[in-house]
This record gives C-alpha cells, sequence and structure tokens, in this order.
C-alpha cells in the first residue's frame, strides 16, 4: 500500500462528498473560502480585523483582499478603519451577510445531517477524531470518559485484548477464546443487575474497559481490565476499577475478587493500590496464575 496515494485518494473521496468542487457552495454563487469567510465572520461576537480572519484561514493578505472586495461589491460585507489603529481593518457582516451566512450554515449543517443519517456514527466520529489528533489538528481536552458499553463494543474489547496481548505477551489463540467466551456470558446475562461494564474513552476514543460480574450471591469478580497503550500512564485502570467497586457496593456484594498473572505488574500496582491481596496461586508454564481479592468498600456521596 502507498500512502500517499491512498491519503490523495481519501482527500478526492471527501471533497466529492461534501461537494467543494462544484461552482459554489450549496448551490450559492460563492467557494468554498469565501464561505469560510463568511462562516469566520458570522461566528464571532463583533467586527473581525483581517488580520484574524487571515490568520485563521491561512490567506494570503492579497488574495483575502480579493475576496473581502467581492464579497463587498455584493453587499454582504462592511471594511473600515479600525478604532485603536487607524492602520488597521476590521470587517462586519451586513444585514444581507448575516441572512447568507445563516442559509449557507443551515444548508451545510443539512447536508451533514444527511451524511450521518444511517451511518456508524459512533465508529466515524471515532475516525475523524483520530485523523485530527494524528495530523495535530484541534485542540483536546484529553478528559478521560467512562460509560456503559454500546452495542459493537465487546467486539473492539475481544479484539484489542488479543492484539495487544499477543504483542506484548505472547498469548495465543487460547487466550483470544477465553476473552470472548467471557464476553458472550456477559452479554448472554445482560439482564442481570449483579453485573456491569464500562468503557473508558479519551477524545471518543476508546482507551480501556473492565466488566464487573457475578461469582456468587455475595461476591463480584472483576474482569478483562484492559488499557490501550497510548492512554497508560492517564489513571485509566485506576478509574475503570474504582468504577467496577463503586458498582459492586451499590450491587450489595460484601467481597470482589479478580485473577491475573503474575507478570502483569501494570495491573497488579492498580489492584494493590485498590487494596487487593493475593489469596491464592498457581505456578503455570511461564507464569504464575494469581487470585485477588479484598472486602467490598461502602462508598459515600463525596468519596
Amino acid at each position: 500500500m502507498d500512502p500517499i496515494a491512498e491519503v490523495r485518494a481519501f482527500n478526492r473521496f471527501y471533497t466529492e462528498v461534501i461537494g467543494v468542487l462544484g461552482p459554489g457552495m450549496h448551490d450559492s454563487p460563492y467557494s468554498l473560502t469565501e464561505a469560510r469567510v463568511l462562516y469566520e465572520l458570522g461566528q464571532a461576537p463583533g467586527p473581525l480585523e483581517t488580520g484574524e480572519i487571515r490568520r485563521a484561514l491561512g490567506l494570503d493578505a492579497g488574495y483575502l483582499s480579493r475576496l473581502l472586495t467581492r464579497l463587498e461589491t455584493d453587499g454582504l460585507v462592511t471594511r473600515e478603519r479600525a478604532g485603536h489603529d487607524a492602520r488597521r481593518q476590521v470587517v462586519s457582516l451586513t444585514g444581507a451577510g448575516r441572512r447568507t451566512y445563516t442559509d449557507l450554515d443551515e444548508k451545510s449543517a443539512a447536508q451533514v445531517a444527511g451524511l450521518l443519517d444511517g451511518a456508524d456514527q459512533a465508529r466515524l466520529l471515532g475516525s475523524m477524531a483520530a485523523i485530527r489528533e494524528i495530523l495535530g489538528g484541534g485542540p483536546k481536552s484529553g478528559a478521560v470518559v467512562i460509560r456503559p458499553p454500546r452495542p459493537g463494543d465487546l467486539g473492539w474489547v475481544v479484539q484489542r485484548h488479543a492484539a495487544i496481548y499477543a504483542r506484548e505477551q505472547g498469548w495465543g489463540p487460547d487466550f483470544e477464546a477465553l476473552v470472548a467466551r467471557i464476553c458472550a456470558d456477559f452479554l448472554d446475562e445482560r439482564d442481570d443487575p449483579g453485573q456491569a461494564g464500562w468503557i473508558a474513552e479519551i477524545d471518543g476514543r476508546p482507551a480501556g474497559c473492565v466488566f464487573c460480574v457475578r461469582k456468587d450471591d455475595e461476591t463480584a469478580q472483576l474482569r478483562l481490565l484492559l488499557v490501550e497503550p497510548w492512554a497508560r500512564g492517564r489513571g485509566v485502570g485506576a478509574r475503570l476499577v474504582e468504577e467496577c467497586l463503586r458498582f459492586a457496593a451499590d450491587a450489595g456484594y460484601t467481597r470482589i475478587r479478580l485473577w491475573t498473572r503474575d507478570v502483569l505488574t501494570a495491573a497488579r500496582r492498580i489492584y494493590r493500590k485498590a487494596g487487593f491481596e493475593v489469596t491464592g496461586t498457581e505456578r503455570g508454564e511461564d507464569f504464575t496464575d494469581e487470585i485477588w481479592e479484598r472486602d467490598i468498600p461502602r462508598f459515600t456521596d463525596g468519596n
């Protein structure tokens, strides 16, 4: 695969989808760049200096001047000297300009709504966020969001467990089959109020997961804790374990347990910090299986 050819092919596809190659945006006489100028002015709380518009859109000063001349001739904008500095020029929308901006903005929103109708929005928006992140576009909050699983998330759980642990630990199909069985059991018991699962997201991108399932009437079991390599060191694992403990307390369990292996040092640190202790071991060929347990804490508001 030629990465340059693939990116160029995507660019051609996307520009065709959003219709920027036509003579005007949304059947208007205005180009994409002219529409972007109107958008910047329409979104601003007041007049904008020409320098602000040029920096926001990355335009050459001469090119912007020609665009503004056309928009001014059409009665959409006015230009005047800045009150605080006569050397600078500020631009405002006229009444006609604001109506044109509103019309273009509404048509653009309707076009996007049409594209999203029937689409896999979670996948689409996640992919768009990934492109922005990789190419450095736009500020990101970096906030960790913990949410319940959505349709399709458990497929991601199986795939990421298999891929990450194959790469990091060399675990093969047997481990992937185990994770798939755990996920299948979770879905089979989806109406059980004593179980729940959570997906961690950062800027719309899945970053980790954990599940709390019923071991017996008194004991919950924490399963499938995973944090993506790119999200480690940001407290994701600790947040997921805390969510699991809170749920177990609310569900009335008195104890919680988990299974792990001694080679998973990062996970073991999280468990130990959360109050778990090793209560049983079984030596394998290249590792030791461990059972960790703890009593259930009683969470109160503010804790």
